[in-house]
């Protein structure tokens, strides 16, 4: 599995951006927050469904998108 943060933004302009450092290129926008998580979600999956098609990764048993901070110990 691998996981992915997600980061997201309010624009000056009231809508949402979103984008997850580690694919460059996938980034989208909605008019919410919860729109821009949304269209992240697919973007994504079709960006790393490209990358496996490709052989640039390794299939995986399954991908996660964090929306939220995440702290360990």
């Amino acid at each position: 599995m691998r996981v992915y943060q997600a980061r997201v933004e309010k624009d000056q302009d009231g809508r949402w951006s979103a984008w997850i450092d580690e694919l460059p290129g996938c980034a989208v926008w909605g008019y919410s927050r919860e729109e821009a998580l949304a269209a992240l979600n697919e973007a994504a999956a079709a960006y790393i469904e490209d990358l496996v098609e490709t052989g640039e990764i390794p299939a995986s048993d399954g991908d996660m998108i964090i929306t939220e901070p995440i702290f360990t110990t």
